[in-house]
């Protein structure tokens, strides 16, 4: 198990423009070339946007992209016609495939903050799609099949217990609160990059939100 915490992150985006960055991987101007991807996961970004800020349309392709909303309310709108607004505890996927544009704003009153990842995807190219599951509860999986790998969220009250998917890497990223996980107590943004996870268990050691990735590659 490796642990990076929030405090190693790459920090980028424009404050000037209200826009705050938190890079887990390699990413934009920030090359790491021994910190490229883990699995099938590219990026881990932390955005932090201010009311009214938000990135302009933009190109993406051959990649898997979903958001997690922490706190406030994200416009998304893209080429293929999607206007969405996504909230907490909502799961947002976007495939760009073989290219799709998007903008992503802030445009409530209050700070924004999301979770997104990037995926490395089974097959190049093929056609945009988009999805959003409104209120995914712990007990269900998000699957994204074009990449081979399931979202599991666990929401998890002081002295909780659940358990870590087995998987030949799994990554875990702590959203809010403090859990134990292998002897190892991770805060807000720190993350465990485990290969051949087994029988393991997450311990709330506060309440918590936790997001798991399962991945066979």
């Amino acid at each position: 198990m490796d642990v990076r915490r929030a405090t190693e992150r790459f920090r980028g985006g424009d404050p000037e423009a209200g826009i705050e960055s938190l890079h887990a991987f390699s990413f934009g101007p920030h090359y790491d070339p021994d910190n490229l991807r883990f699995g099938a996961l590219i990026a881990c970004n932390e955005e932090r946007l201010a009311p009214g800020a938000g990135f302009d349309e933009h190109p993406h392709s051959h990649t898997e992209i979903v958001t997690w909303v922490t706190e406030g309310e994200l416009t998304h709108r893209d080429s293929t016609g999607h206007e969405t607004i996504v909230r907490p505890g909502d799961v947002q996927r976007l495939s760009s495939a073989a290219g799709v544009r998007h903008v992503e704003r802030n445009d409530g009153p209050l700070p924004l903050t999301f979770v997104q990842m990037w995926l490395a995807p089974l097959e190049s190219g093929g056609d945009p799609a988009y999805e959003i599951v409104p209120g995914i509860a712990d007990a269900t999986p998000y699957a994204v099949p074009a990449a081979g790998v399931m979202l599991h969220v666990r929401r998890l009250a002081a002295g909780e217990r659940t358990a870590v998917p087995d998987g030949a890497y799994v990554y875990a990223h702590v959203v809010r609160g403090e859990v134990s996980l292998d002897g190892e107590v991770l805060g807000p943004g720190d993350a465990a990059r485990i290969t051949d996870a087994t029988d393991l268990e997450a311990v709330g050691v506060t309440g918590a939100e936790l997001l798991l990735w399962e991945m066979s590659r």
